[in-house]
Formats: structure tokens, sequence, C-alpha cells
């Protein structure tokens, strides 16, 4: 477990630190349950209230909070980002594969950047390049002419496709899917007559997917994710769907086919966004979104309806479908009024 001195932490996070430089810390901890070894945040203002009584060696905080702090301090301007460097500078994840191990397949004609590992049970099929330090999981998949740019991971049981172009410093989590077939389909006199899903799927640099997402591959032109987007658990992203620099989409949220979404957007959880529209930039979309048209003006939109009691969602429910039957009575109303 790595040690680290509250003045190496200041120096990872550009603060100023206030009190003993020579102390070490190993984890992080919430603040009311720190204690001494630790180094905490505060983010939150309902926590404000343990800063006082605070038992980590360090904290970090704004130079607003200082004066309530009774233990060491980094002060700095933004505490969750100060978090998130010392996070990485004390993680502890093991690498998803160490060497490249007997029982992976890698056919003869694959390139292999210097510094590459894969896993047990791995297969990388012809024609795939893999750059400098890439590290492939235990059962994953790397399908024929396949491209994965440098210091790219991925964890156990990844499955890649034919012809994907993957960047450099890219994570990819466990049973994640990319490449798969969009669900393209003709229909003759209730036939399914299948489209052969001739595009693939071109992802940038410092993208990160989490588990169990799927990314189909387009139609004909490919499907695209850009530089520096973050993806959670979960997502159904559909043929020649095109994600924007920035972009973080929450888990469970499904992206129908064809959908453009600009740069710096958040998408909310479970959100459903409808095929052939367009998102503009810097839009938010909170939580159980549904989007049936294009926005094309940034901004935050809302569609989910807040949770009731069973009692109060049955009235609001019944009424809902009376909606039809108000407007008729309405405009009849209107009507009479002009007249």
């Amino acid at each position: 477990m790595p040690k680290l001195t509250l003045a190496e932490l200041a120096a990872i996070t550009g603060g100023e630190l206030h009190g003993n430089g020579d102390l070490t810390v190993s984890t992080i901890a919430a603040m009311d349950k720190a204690s001494e070894g630790q180094i905490t945040f505060l983010t939150n203002a309902k926590y404000r209230k343990h800063l006082s009584e605070c038992k980590a060696t360090a904290v970090l905080i704004k130079s607003s909070e200082l004066e309530l702090c009774q233990t060491n301090a980094i002060v700095v301007d933004d505490p969750y980002l100060a978090f998130a460097l010392v996070a990485q500078a004390l993680d502890t994840t093991p690498e998803p594969a160490s060497c490249i191990e007997a029982s992976a397949y890698i056919a003869e004609d694959v390139v292999l950047g210097e510094g590459v590992c894969v896993g047990h049970n791995a297969v990388i099929e012809s024609g795939a390049t893999l750059g400098d330090n890439v590290v492939i999981g235990a059962g994953c998949f790397i399908g024929k002419n396949t491209t994965i740019g440098a210091n790219t991971k991925m964890w156990a049981n990844v499955s890649i496709y034919h012809n994907v172009v993957i960047g450099e410093s890219c994570l990819i989590q466990s049973n994640t899917v990319i490449g798969a077939d969009g669900f393209g389909y003709a229909n003759t006199k209730g036939e399914w007559v299948k489209i052969p899903q001739l595009g693939s799927v071109t992802i940038g640099n410092r993208v990160e997917i989490g588990s169990c997402t799927t990314i189909d591959r387009g139609a004909i032109d490919d499907t695209v994710i850009e530089d520096n987007v973050i993806i959670d658990n979960h997502l159904q992203i559909a043929h020649n769907v095109h994600v924007g620099y920035g972009t973080a989409l929450a888990g469970s949220t499904t992206i129908a086919g064809s959908v453009k979404i600009g740069k710096y957007c958040i998408i909310g959880g479970a959100s459903v966004l409808n095929g052939h529209i367009e998102i503009a930039d810097g839009v938010t979309i909170t939580g159980m979104g549904m989007v049936m048209r294009s926005i094309p003006e940034k901004g935050i939109y809302s569609s989910g309806i807040p949770l009731q009691t069973n009692k109060e969602w049955r009235k609001t429910a019944a009424r809902t479908l009376k909606i039809d039957d108000m407007h008729k009575r309405l405009k009849t109303l209107e009507k009479k009024f002009e007249d």
C-alpha cells in the first residue's frame, strides 16, 4: 500500500499545505469516519459540521473552511478535483493482466507494441494491432483487423468485434461489447430481412466505458465516440450514434440509431433518446428523460415524473387519462368566450 507525505500530496494537487508536511497518509476516507493515516475532503456542506472534530491526518478544503479545521489541511480551489488526484496517487487497483499468458491465443500476424499484456484465455484474431502498453484482461475477444491504441486497458471478458478502432488511454470494464450488429432489418410481408451492418465503431482517446455496455457498429458509416467521453454501465448505444467530445452518459441510458449528441453534454441515468435526432452542445438531460425530438439549444431538460405516494400517483394517472377530454372542453369554452 503506497504512503505519501502531505508535502507530496500538496504538490500533486497544487494546494497550499497548512501543517506538518512530513506526515504520511495511505488511504482516503469520508470525513465522519476518517482516522489517523487517512486523508479526507470537504465538498458537501452537510459534512461541514464534522470538520472541527475530524480525526484524519489531513483534509482537502477550500480556504473559506480553513478556520474550522483542527487538523492538517491542504487548501485547494476544488476539493473534489483534488480528491480525484489524491485517489489516483494512492490507487492500488491491480492491472487486468501482467504478462502475455500462455493460454492466450494471438494470431501470427497480430502486431503487438512494447509492453503489451494479455490475460488467460483471451483471443486476438488475425490482423489486429495493439499499441504500446495495451492490457487485455482474461477471456477478452479482439476481432479481426481491430486497432487498439497505446495504454488502453480492458478488464475481463470484453468483446471487441472486427474492424473496430479504439484510441489511446481508454478504459473498458468487464462484459462490454463493442461492434456487434446494429438493429437493422427490412420487412416484407411480415418476414424480417437482415441488413448486414457494414460500418464499424470508432472510439477516440481517453474514453472510459462501464461494464455490460453495448456499442453497435454502424449500418454503413461508423458509430463514433469522440475523445474524453465517459460512459457508465448498462448502456445501449445503437448503430450510427455520434457522441461528441467530453460528453457523459449515465447508467442504463438507451440511445437509438443515428442520434447525434454534441460536446460536453450530460445525459442522466435511464434516459431514452429517440432515433435520428440531434442534441446541441452543452445540453443536460436529467434522469429518466424521454427525448423524442431534437434539442437545438444548450440548457437543462427534464421529463421524468417525480416519485409520489401510490395514492397520489393513482390520482395523477387518472387525471392524465382525461387530458384529451379536458382539452376538448377547454377549446369549446374558449370558442364560446370568443363568440
